[in-house]
């Protein structure tokens, strides 16, 4: 039955192809549309480690000024990021599964065999929980070892510095400078490109992931300046690198792994245990406010997904609402021109419920032609959107089909085009033959 539904709903169409090819447009368009917003919607908004969101913890602790606070237009907000005497005090802290603290800095990276000139290589300088806490997978070798706060020379280099440097070969145990001190390889990264790069969204969510990664403690013994976000609440000079390390200027991110409640809860009474001590130091002028957030709550908190993102996702939702009534509105027509030959099908035994699936089956051929053509022109959309990013290697990675942004806008077509086409098929069906048959 379903065959000779369809065979009757292919002739229906190619009796009137132009009204065939203006629903299948308007659908595609409609679905085109969603496709290349819901994309990029969902790359910007989405959580790239969710199997650990109530895992991991971006840790924070109010340390700002008493005059105002951090940010003036979010005065609850504890300032993202700690100073160096905090994060050192809180990463002795054995409670947490895995922490990590960390920085973003510049590096240039040289001494490869054959190599004439240095790589510019934006670096992290990180702990060595990591690569752990995040899922970060390696091609070669892995983190290094020993204790974080006094590590060796040793670095983690990623895919693109390995391809650059070494060809993209084991160089595991190879010796390399990094800002000319020399380092040894102990992994290298496969393809990581974590979006947003949920852990560091202070100096650019969707930045690109680092070319190396190097001991925090390093920075410190060679008195690296970091190149990402530093806030100073103070009007204090720092004249030397010990000074600001002493200073309230805050600089590093901190994350914890806290599998547990019990953990939560015994690592929240640590942070605030410590707040209070500094505080009868006289440090901490402002009240207590000290926070342990979920990776999809953090990324929330600090507006990773920009209001100017979820208007143009209801833009394209409300064009793709209008497309969808003027395909009713077609199909409503179409449908009517060809009463006659329903009333003749009726007088000759035809019920009203076969009536309504074959109509049904006609609004389901051009919903499916609707979402092929729409998948076209939503991946042409994604690749303008490459096109109009070219020199932005960040936002050009969102424009790239999300198997779970299309399948969502696909699915969402092809029901909401059966549900337009519910009405007119059901309204034909419901048509008295004998008026057609007395004109026949």
């Amino acid at each position: 039955m379903l065959r000779y539904y369809l065979r009757l709903s292919l002739k229906s169409l190619r009796r009137t192809p132009g009204l065939t090819a203006l629903m299948v447009c308007a659908i595609a368009l409609g679905i085109a549309a969603c496709i290349v917003t819901l994309t990029v919607y969902h790359a910007m908004s989405g959580n790239p480690i969710w199997w650990k969101n109530n895992v991991l913890y971006a840790v924070t602790m109010d340390s700002w000024g008493a005059d105002e606070p951090h940010d003036p237009q979010h005065p609850t907000l504890a300032p993202p990021q700690l100073t160096y005497t905090d994060a050192t005090a809180l990463l002795r802290s054995s409670i947490p599964q895995r922490k990590a603290i960390m920085t973003q800095m510049d590096g240039m990276l040289s001494g490869a065999p054959g190599q004439t000139v240095p790589m510019q290589a934006l670096t992290r300088a990180t702990t060595k929980d990591f690569f752990a806490m995040f899922d970060v997978p390696f091609e070669y070798g892995g983190a290094w070892g020993g204790n974080d706060l006094d590590a060796l020379p040793e670095i983690v280099l990623g895919k693109r510095a390995n391809d650059t440097l070494f060809g993209g070969t084991d160089s595991v145990g190879r010796t390399i400078l990094w800002n000319n001190n020399r380092f040894r390889v102990v992994g290298v990264l496969r393809d990581w490109q974590p979006l947003p790069r949920f852990y560091d969204v202070v100096d650019g969510a969707f930045e690109p992931p680092e070319d190396a990664y190097v001991p925090f403690s390093w920075i410190t013994t060679l008195r690296s300046v970091p190149s990402g976000n530093m806030d100073c609440h103070t009007s204090v000079a720092i004249s030397n690198y010990q000074q600001l390390l002493g200073s309230e200027c805050v600089w590093i991110e901190m994350w914890a792994q806290l599998p547990s409640a019990a953990r939560r809860e015994r690592f929240r009474a640590y942070v605030d245990s410590y707040w209070a001590a500094q505080r009868r130091a006289g440090r901490f002028p402002r009240p207590l406010n000290n926070h342990l957030t979920n990776v999809s709550q953090w990324l929330q908190v600090n507006g990773v997904v920009s209001s100017d993102s979820r208007i143009l996702l209801r833009v394209a939702f409300a064009f793709l609402a209008v497309c969808l009534l003027n395909t009713v509105g077609i199909l409503l027509t179409k449908f009517l021109r060809g009463a006659p030959i329903v009333g003749v099908r009726r007088a000759l035994g035809a019920s009203r419920r076969q009536i309504f699936l074959q109509h049904l089956v006609e609004v389901a051929v051009v919903s499916i032609a609707g979402g092929v053509l729409g998948l076209a022109l939503g991946a042409a959309g994604l690749v303008g959107v490459r096109a109009i990013y070219a020199q932005d290697s960040a936002y050009g990675l969102l424009a790239h089909f999300d198997p779970l942004g299309v399948a969502w806008a696909l699915a969402l077509a092809a029901l909401s085009t059966l549900a337009a086409g519910f009405y007119p098929a059901w309204s034909i069906g419901r048509l008295p033959p004998a008026g057609y048959l007395r004109g026949r």
